[in-house]
C-alpha cells in the first residue's frame, strides 16, 4: 500500500462542506469557525496573513471561518499553532474545571475534520474536558472508510495510541507502521506523523497526547 496520503501544502479543497457523510452517537462542537475567527481578530491578524502561515488560500479560510467547510486535521493543526491556541483553549470557557469530568458515551462532544471536498470524514471524539491548565488529551479518532488525516503533523509532545476497531496505516517520519484490532503505538510527537483508514468499515483509535495541543 502506498504511504502518500496528503500533499505538503493545503489546497481549497482540503475541507469538506456541510452536506458530507455525518456520524452518529456525538455532538458536534458548535461554533469551532467564528472561535476561529474571533481569535484571529484577536491576534490582530486578517485571512490573508493567516492563510499564508497555514499554507491555504484566503477564500478556504474564510469557509472554515464561517463553518461552510470542515479542515482536514493537519490543516487544523496548523491554523491553531499559527493562532497559539488549542481546541481546549477555544472552548476553554463552557468546562468547569473539577477534580473529576464525566463524558456519556450518547454525548461526547466532537470536532469533524475531512482532508478534502466530498472526501470521507475523521469524527474526533474528546474524552477530556475542556479547560486551559490541561495536560493531556485524550480523544476517539472515528475515521469513515477510506478517511486520511491530510498530510504531515508535527509538534511538541508524545502521543500513544490503541485500534479500537478497524485497521490503520500510521506512517511516522516516513515510515508505514499497519494496526489492527488490540495494536497500540507511542511516538515523538516532533516526528512527523500522519494516518489514514484501510479498512472497509469504520476505523476507530484511542488516542492521547500531552501537552494538549490540540
Amino acid at each position: 500500500m502506498s504511504g502518500e496520503i496528503g500533499q505538503d501544502r493545503a489546497t481549497d479543497d482540503d475541507a469538506q462542506g456541510d452536506s458530507g457523510p455525518g456520524m452518529s452517537g456525538t455532538s458536534t462542537m458548535s461554533d469551532l469557525g467564528r472561535r476561529l475567527r474571533e481569535t484571529r481578530k484577536a491576534k490582530k491578524k486578517t485571512l490573508r496573513m493567516l492563510a499564508e502561515e497555514v499554507g491555504c488560500s484566503p477564500s478556504m479560510l474564510s469557509k472554515i471561518e464561517n463553518d461552510q467547510a470542515a479542515p482536514s486535521l493537519r490543516t487544523l493543526h496548523r491554523i491553531l499553532a499559527a493562532l497559539d491556541t488549542s481546541i481546549v483553549h477555544l472552548f476553554a470557557g463552557e468546562a468547569s474545571h473539577d477534580d473529576i469530568s464525566l463524558m456519556r458515551a450518547d454525548a461526547r462532544p466532537s470536532v469533524r475534520v475531512s482532508h478534502a471536498a466530498e472526501a470521507p470524514a475523521i469524527l474526533l471524539e474528546r474524552l477530556t474536558p475542556t479547560f486551559p491548565e490541561l495536560m493531556l488529551d485524550a480523544n476517539i479518532h472515528t475515521l469513515e472508510p477510506g478517511a486520511d488525516s491530510g498530510g504531515d503533523i508535527q509538534h511538541a509532545g508524545q502521543e500513544v495510541g490503541y485500534v479500537l476497531q478497524g485497521r490503520a496505516e500510521l506512517i511516522v517520519d516516513g515510515k508505514s507502521h499497519f494496526l489492527g484490532p488490540g495494536d497500540s503505538f507511542f511516538f515523538a510527537s516532533n516526528l512527523p506523523h500522519r494516518y489514514r483508514n484501510i479498512d472497509p468499515g469504520v476505523t476507530r483509535i484511542l488516542w492521547v497526547a500531552t501537552p494538549a495541543t490540540f
